[in-house]
């Protein structure tokens, strides 16, 4: 008997089938999976660079390091006091001076020269006018000019003279003229110190303004020679500036950038400042630099800075101690308070920040040596508690600190937290200034000024510029340091 095979079940096709269609759908989704990994990706990387370049083009002076001269490009949020004043002055504004904008205005006085004039031609009944009686002035008209001014050459003769008692005398060099056939007198190096140095004036356009206001031609190489000139005077003015600011008790310290040399290449304005003095250096944003700026490395006072590291290192061994600046900070929350809108440890901490400030000048007017207790405890307890909510509101990003990009404010509120004496140093010593508002202005200052002063020389070149008794001093080095003191 034969064993007969039962016959195939025709469900057992659909399954099959059913399967294969099903491998095949897996391997769809699979790859599908695959490219929706990639384009997640890639959104999260768009996404992040949009962020990134929304935050870049949210940043302005009031929230960050950003020089005040870049907040009206385009496309870039002004400072939220700018937009507040606009806002203020929006529809309201007329024209014409201002209420409180200074202003100028012409008076008369006693002229330097007068100019009289006569009618010319002749008189309907065909006399000249020449001849006809003067009966007076019958209107005056004063005008503000300047005199045509041009440059003459001097020729300094130096005589000689015989005495009765047979002795020859012959005169000296007059001061200002140099053992030289040919020179240029010093009020022309004057005028090119001045246009450089105070108002700015490129080296090529001043030559080319001394040439048509003066009728002076001079080289680039005259320019830059005056400079060097009137630094040597001011040599000894700048080392005591320096010396006096190394020995103050309280010094503010900054930096700014400043495009120097090639296209392309930047290098920092370094600037220590007291109430009195202020020196700059230019150089790079190394501690090299900053110590050869000449003195941090024997300063024994309190280092008023921003939080940038530098001025926290310990290779400043003489140093009293840190103090962060405060408007610094008060701009670093700001940023905070734009990144997490509705967060209250922003303006929490920005309150009590200013509310010390406060306290402090009340405390100095009233000369006493630190705030009273009474007063900042509250505003210490309200800021150290802004502190705690917002590191446990951004928490700390995991990885290695120097490659790991923390999210916005976090480094901030580490700092508060770990330098709590470095912020709040001022108050138990009302000598200690809260903010490093004036070292900020001066390095602003600073930067456009030292702008116009910087060439690449292979020789030490030095600016000097005296004014209403200030002076303002720039020293540069060779290759790549500069410097720059004003008392």
């Amino acid at each position: 008997m034969t064993d007969v095979l039962p016959s195939e079940d025709p469900r057992d096709a659909v399954i099959r089938e059913q399967a294969e269609r099903l491998a095949l759908r897996d391997e769809q989704i699979a790859g599908h999976a695959e490219r929706i990994a990639v384009l997640e990706a890639v959104v999260a990387d768009l996404r992040e660079r949009l962020e990134s370049a929304l935050r870049a083009g949210s940043r302005n002076s009031g929230n960050s390091s950003v020089p005040p001269s870049v907040d009206d490009q385009p496309g870039r949020k002004p400072p939220r006091r700018e937009r507040r004043a606009a806002e203020r002055a929006a529809g309201k504004r007329k024209q014409g001076k201002q209420p409180g904008s200074p202003g100028a205005s012409m008076m008369r006085e006693v002229p330097d020269r007068t100019e009289d004039h006569f009618p010319e031609g002749a008189c309907p009944c065909g006399a000249d006018l020449a001849e006809a009686a003067d009966l007076g002035t019958v209107r005056s008209f004063q005008q503000e000019e300047v005199p045509a001014a041009s440059a003459e050459r001097v020729q300094h003769d130096l005589h000689e003279v015989r005495c009765a008692c047979g002795l020859a005398h012959a005169a000296p060099r007059p001061a200002g003229v140099p053992d030289s056939a040919l020179s240029v007198g010093p009020r022309l190096r004057a005028l090119a110190v001045y246009l450089v140095v105070f108002q700015h004036v490129p080296v090529e356009r001043c030559r080319l303004l001394i040439a048509d206001v003066t009728g002076a031609a001079v080289s680039d190489g005259f320019v830059h020679s005056c400079l060097a000139r009137a630094a040597s005077l001011a040599a000894e003015v700048v080392t005591l500036i320096r010396a006096l600011i190394t020995a103050s008790a309280v010094a503010g310290f900054d930096e700014t950038t400043l495009r120097s040399g090639p296209a392309g290449e930047k290098k920092y304005v370094h600037g220590a400042f007291t109430e009195l003095y202020s020196s700059f250096r230019l150089g790079s944003r190394s501690l090299d630099s900053m110590g050869n700026a000449g003195i941090l490395p024997d300063f024994a006072g309190i280092v008023v800075s921003d939080r940038y590291q530098n001025y926290f290192s310990t290779r400043w061994e003489h140093i009293a101690g840190n103090q962060a600046c405060l408007a610094h900070l008060l701009r670093d929350y700001e940023d905070c308070a734009e990144s997490y809108p509705g967060a209250v440890w922003p303006a929490q901490a920005q309150r009590a920040l200013r509310g010390m400030i406060r306290v402090w000048h009340a405390a100095l007017d009233q000369g006493l040596p630190v705030i009273p207790g009474d007063v900042l405890t509250p505003l210490e307890h309200e800021f150290r508690h802004a502190v705690l909510a917002g590191l446990a509101s951004v928490p700390r990003v995991p990885g290695p600190k120097n490659t790991v990009k923390q999210k916005p404010g976090r480094e901030l509120l580490e700092f508060c937290r770990d330098r709590r004496a470095d912020v709040l140093r001022f108050t138990a010593d009302t000598r200690i200034w809260p903010t490093n508002d004036r070292a900020s202005h001066c390095t602003s200052w600073g930067r456009c000024v030292v702008f116009v002063g910087v060439r690449w020389l292979g020789w030490l070149a030095d600016v000097i510029l005296a004014w209403g008794g200030d002076i303002f001093a720039c020293s540069r080095a060779a290759g790549d340091a500069a410097g720059v003191a004003s008392a």
